[in-house]
């Protein structure tokens, strides 16, 4: 009887009376049938051969891949993906928002961002006002591969899913009406003096619409002037004459207004310190209470001035070496 043993050119391994290669592999069963051979009775074992492959099967319509376009943000700039309420004027006006600033329209607003920051810890700050949002990627940030329409879909999506399921919090029993919609761009910025203006400039935003609409709807609804009459008055005025109608005629000293109306909201990664009481059962002495401190990082809110440079010398680890 002659045998003839096959070269084998890669590694194989026994596991539980099978016969296993990495790339074709065979399974070999215990004895199946008799064969005779010169008169001599062998033992022949069957191999069951399954091939497989590591590169994925391609088909002719791969092709329309080529269409893509490729949207990888430029390394080492600051990624900012802005979010805007989409007709929130109309929204507001349905669920009955309170004017000029509804706090628990603001408060969901922040509820949301911070949901989103949770999600993609690469968000180093996130500042928002009135239906606006802007949050900002390290510069040194690899998530979705940089790509800018992953990084945008995914904080949108993430903020609206947030803005619905944490609406009753903020809301209660106030229904609502129709699903909110925030549309979204991504901005890229290079140096860290190119992203303290483009924050300054979304704060200098909120001042300047926070102050006209404090005094367009107190005109309207302490002056008794209609919302056109109340266009009118402040067609032309400057910051100095909205101030002067509000003070001279109102009473309302502007400067003591809600700093979250005024700066906006940024939320920030910090250490926290977190006490809480646990109950302790030690072998033969009673339940006791014992007070746990511990530090973790959480996403803290504020309502300050970041336009000046006494918030950035404050938090130094927002802004990454030019």
């Amino acid at each position: 009887m002659h045998l003839r043993i096959s070269n084998i050119q890669h590694r194989t391994k026994q596991l539980k009376g099978f016969l296993i290669s990495e790339n074709n592999f065979s399974l070999k069963f215990p004895v199946l049938r008799l064969v005779h051979l010169g008169g001599i009775t062998q033992h022949k074992t069957p191999s069951v051969k399954f091939s497989t492959s590591s590169v994925m099967a391609k088909s002719k319509f791969e092709y329309v891949r080529n269409f893509e376009l490729d949207d990888t943000c430029l390394r080492n700039c600051y990624i900012v993906v802005r979010l805007d309420g989409r007709n929130f004027h109309k929204f507001s006006d349905q669920h009955k928002f309170i004017k000029p600033n509804d706090n628990r329209a603001l408060g969901l607003m922040s509820r949301s961002a911070r949901s989103v920051m949770e999600e993609l810890e690469d968000i180093t700050i996130a500042y928002g006002q009135s239906d606006e949002f802007s949050f900002v990627f390290k510069r040194s940030s690899n998530w979705f591969k940089r790509r800018a329409s992953k990084l945008m879909t995914h904080v949108t999506s993430q903020f609206s899913s947030s803005f619905v399921f944490f609406w009753k919090e903020y809301f209660g029993e106030h229904p609502l009406l129709y699903p909110p919609s925030f549309d979204g761009r991504v901005v890229l910025y290079p140096s860290n003096q190119n992203l303290r203006d483009y924050l300054s400039w979304r704060q200098a935003d909120c001042h300047i619409n926070n102050l006209y609409n404090t005094t367009f709807w107190t005109l309207v609804q302490k002056g008794g002037l209609t919302t056109t009459q109340a266009e009118e008055r402040l067609s032309g005025t400057q910051a100095a004459d909205k101030n002067e109608i509000l003070f001279s005629e109102f009473n309302i000293n502007y400067n003591n207004e809600s700093p979250m109306h005024k700066k906006g909201t940024t939320l920030l990664w910090e250490m926290v310190n977190e006490t809480t009481t646990k109950q302790i059962k030690r072998p033969n002495e009673a339940e006791t209470e014992v007070t746990v401190t511990r530090t973790r990082k959480k996403v803290t809110t504020h309502f300050c001035d970041i336009i000046g440079d006494q918030f950035w010398e404050e938090h130094p680890d927002i802004l990454e070496k030019d």
